[in-house]
């Protein structure tokens, strides 16, 4: 009994062994598959990785699975310099050595310890702390970092060269590294080293081809250039062969000289151009051709003096001036020093002249010259203009020689005959190039029919079509058709911001978008701008235009990718119907069609609108309306009136609005902003101030013997007058011309244009200053400019905008007034409140400080003259 209880106690123990063991061969081998599955992820993704910090961040995380890996870093050695640098760097207890050592640099730290002693030995250290205190004592390595437990680095090589170390540390005596681990860390350390390479392979890859790209491009530019070079070439050559022809027309002189105007006109800009000829007895000059880009008037026949034009004709060279070369001639006495009237270089920038040899002596000279620094021209120019200003002297010459060629041309035909065989040689050439105009003559035609941007049918086409189509439907009645007249929305924006070649993408992207919405037999076509036009041919009715148009809304309103940003836009289209009147025109259908179009843009943009003749008879109303205006100015039928600015505690007359109105003889009387209006609409606001003006030049001695020598005006003025240099110049002549101290007027400009056109404003306001008369701004408030920029103008006056009266009781207006109040006397300019219509709103604004003002409750408008008992009348009133 005792003897089988043993045996079976012997046979549990052995099974006990053996399942012991097993357990230690599963865990075996699931660490040897756990193992197996990272170096194949680590061998993956190191064949794929395209930056080391993704390859260390996806190494560290497969590591991690294998062995204790958070105090771990990889120094590699840079190629190109030489020196250590870590790529990756984890550890618990040090800080990066940059951080750890900011003094020192990062390569001789890492050399000087235990990273550069595996450097240096290109061996696998395993290092616990009395290993290192050896090496330490014994000078091999310097102490840094912390104290660990054990430390193992194993180099990084690449074809037998060690690139770098590869570095493990535990500071935890239970966690020690064996010879398994050992053998991971050379299998890193073979894939960093593979993915160093082909990272430095690819940027050797990547350089090569930035190098190669570089050469291509030039080798473009130069290619380019050659087809500059060539097409300048070809159009010199087109110029010449034109200039040719001309010496054989048979044309009037103007005409010839226009015609040599147009040649030279392709090859450079010429603006300003004329030619000069001496008469035959060699004593005057005169000038056969004229064009100037301010149409001014030609010169006339002169004796030689000291001009520009002499110098050049004495001197027999061309010559291309500056402004500062003419000035320094003009200053040495070499020009207009006997003549100094015939100088108008003032505004000259740059000044060519090319000699003309006619009958083998100089006897003319071809002149250009340009007033704007936006157009320069070069030596290269002036080298273009000598040579084809021979073949024009050629011409010229021929052109006066004719009957000297007639009794020459025996011989010509002698010529012509020697010269027959040679031509005949030529025949193949002449052939080809006959082949070669007969292609452009066919393309001409197309180009005359079609535009040049979009490739679509332009406004003669169109018109021809259109014609046909008017004479279709009036043989079959039956028959209808529609014609939309559409105009790009913000197209003036588009070009002022991006630029105008966007603009061209632009109506080239608009061009598909249209021939999206319309059928195979219906016609689109480009009238120029950003104007397009379609035909819709036989249509049911009006209903089949209107699908059409919201059509092209639609495709219109999508967003536009423009200078790599969306560009939103829209179309504005008018639509006119056939059948409308018998007596339809393709002009009149499709002026009614672009009418239309302007009712669109008035009702907001964005929509379409059906020709109206009701609504087109308003419009001739309204143009009547203008030019009955435009005749009631010129025979001075417009009378003045004055709205009285008083203070407001004692009803004093500090000054004067005049304001102009009109008896219309049908509509009553109308008043100054119904006037201004109107003028705006026919571009007549700057005749309408200077009748203004000149009202107030003339009644002014009057005003003085009603209100005294002090009384004062208030003027507002239109921002018109500020637009460009010429407007401000007739402008401020018109002020120099008042008979009075214009000390005593303040100019008024609306605070809406300022903001609309600051910077003219600010120069304007400068200019305007130095005639002794003050300036303003009326509508104050209205367009919330920046209180800011009051400070540098010089503005002496304020008038707030009529709508802060009215709304004195809301309490944000009232806080507006009171800052604008505030601000205006900071910076000592006086204000007027302005619309002052119940005594309640003169309380509130005497409570805030205003002291002048102008409404209703302080006086009416009154006309001139006043006799004493109006006047009476009119003070108590007030």
């Amino acid at each position: 009994m005792f003897r089988e209880e043993t045996s079976q106690s012997k046979t549990t123990l052995r099974l006990h062994k053996r399942i012991a063991r097993l357990k230690a061969l599963a865990l075996q081998y699931k660490r040897a598959e756990i193992t197996q599955n990272a170096l194949l992820e680590i061998s993956n993704f190191a064949a794929s990785v395209t930056t080391p910090k993704e390859f260390y961040s996806s190494l560290h995380k497969s590591i991690n699975e294998l062995i204790p890996a958070d105090n771990f870093f990889v120094a590699t050695q840079n190629a190109a310099t030489g020196k250590l640098e870590v790529p990756f760097f984890l550890d618990e207890k040090d800080a990066h050595p940059d951080d750890c050592y900011p003094d020192e640099d990062l390569s001789e730290t890492l050399y000087s310890g235990l990273t550069g002693y595996v450097l240096k030995t290109e061996q696998t250290l395993i290092c616990d702390n009395d290993i290192y205190q050896q090496l330490v004592k014994s000078n091999a390595i310097t102490l840094r970092g912390s104290s660990c437990c054990q430390w193992i680095g194993t180099p990084i090589k690449s074809a037998e060269q060690t690139i770098g170390v590869l570095v493990f540390q535990s500071y935890n005596p239970e966690v020690s590294y064996s010879e398994i681990e050992i053998e991971l860390m050379q299998f890193i350390s073979h894939h960093i080293s593979g993915v160093i390479q082909r990272l430095n392979n690819q940027e050797q890859l990547e350089q090569a081809i930035d190098t190669r790209t570089k050469e291509l491009s030039i080798a473009y530019n130069k290619l380019k250039q050659e087809v500059y070079e060539r097409r300048r070439a070809e159009r010199l050559q087109k110029s010449l062969f034109e200039i040719a022809d001309l010496a054989n027309s048979n044309i009037d002189n103007q005409q010839f000289y226009s015609e040599i105007h147009r040649v030279i006109s392709h090859l450079l800009p010429v603006n300003n151009c004329f030619i000069s000829l001496l008469n035959e007895q060699r004593n005057s000059l005169t000038f056969p051709y004229f064009v100037s880009q301010f149409d001014i008037e030609p010169p006339k026949p002169r004796p030689l003096s000291d001009g520009l034009t002499e110098y050049i004709l004495f001197n027999h060279k061309p010559r291309l001036l500056e402004k500062s070369d003419i000035n320094a001639l003009i200053d040495s006495g070499e020009l207009y020093k006997a003549a100094p009237e015939l100088n108008d270089t003032k505004e000259i920038h740059q000044w060519i002249a090319v000699p003309l040899f006619i009958h083998g002596q100089v006897s003319g000279a071809l002149t250009i010259y340009s007033y704007s620094f936006s157009q320069t021209y070069q030596e290269k120019d002036l080298e273009l203009l000598t040579f084809v200003s021979q073949h024009i002297a050629t011409a010229i010459e021929k052109k006066l020689s004719a009957e000297s060629l007639k009794l020459s041309y025996e011989q010509l035909e002698d010529k012509v005959n020697q010269r027959t065989q040679a031509l005949a040689d030529a025949n193949n050439d002449l052939e080809k190039e006959i082949s070669q105009r007969k292609r452009i003559e066919r393309q001409l035609v197309h180009d005359a029919k079609h535009d040049n941007l979009t490739g679509l049918p332009n406004r003669s086409m169109f018109m021809e079509r259109l014609t046909q189509a008017i004479k279709h439907v009036r043989r079959h009645t039956l028959n209808r058709f529609a014609v939309l007249f559409i105009d790009m929305d913000r197209f003036k924006l588009l070009n002022d911001t991006l630029g105008h070649l966007e603009g061209d993408r632009f109506l080239i992207e608009t061009a598909k978008r249209l021939k999206l919405c319309i059928r195979s037999n219906d016609m689109l076509a480009r009238l120029g701008g950003d104007e397009f036009v379609i035909l819709l041919d036989s249509i049911s009715d009006s209903q089949d235009a209107e699908d059409v148009a919201q059509r092209v809304l639609a495709e219109l309103s999508r967003p536009y990718q423009l200078a790599n940003q969306q560009f939103n836009s829209s179309g504005s289209i008018g639509i006119s119907m056939s059948g409308q009147n018998r007596s339809d025109t393709s002009e009149s259908i499709l002026r009614d069609a672009d009418t239309a179009m302007y009712q669109a843009k008035s009702q907001g943009k964005g929509c379409f609108v059906i020709f109206n003749n009701q609504v087109n008879k308003q419009q001739i109303t309204d143009i009547k309306l203008e030019n009955e205006l435009k005749a009631a100015i010129s025979n001075q039928q417009l009378q003045i009136s004055y709205l009285p600015i008083m203070r407001l505690n004692t009803a004093e007359v500090v000054a004067l609005e005049p304001r102009l109105f009109w008896h219309h003889p049908t509509l009553g009387k109308i008043k100054q902003n119904q006037l201004n209006n109107i003028a705006e609409h026919c571009n007549m606001i700057i005749e309408l101030d200077n009748y203004l003006f000149q009202m107030i030049n003339n009644s002014f001695s009057q005003l003085q013997s009603i209100y005294g020598n002090e009384v004062r005006l208030q003027i507002s003025i239109s921002s018109q007058h500020l637009n460009h240099k010429f407007a401000l110049r007739a402008f401020k002549n018109r002020v120099k011309q008042f008979t009075f101290d214009k000390n005593k007027i303040t100019l008024f400009f609306d605070e809406k244009a300022f903001v609309q056109n600051t910077n003219n404003h600010i120069s304007a306001f400068e200019s305007l200053s130095s005639l002794d008369i003050n300036l303003g701004i009326e509508g104050y408030g209205s367009a919330h400019s920046a209180i800011s920029s009051l400070t540098f103008l010089p503005v002496d006056a304020l008038k707030l905008d009529p709508s802060y009266c009215s709304h004195l009781e809301n309490s944000q207006h009232l806080k507006l007034v009171k800052a604008y109040f505030s601000a205006a006397q900071a910076l000592d300019i006086a204000v007027f409140a302005v619309g002052i219509n119940d005594e309640r709103q003169l309380d509130v604004l005497q409570n805030i400080g205003f002291e002048i003002g102008q409404g209703v409750v302080l006086g009416e408008v009154f006309e001139l003259p006043l006799t004493p008992i109006d006047r009476s009348i009119k003070q108590a009133c007030a």
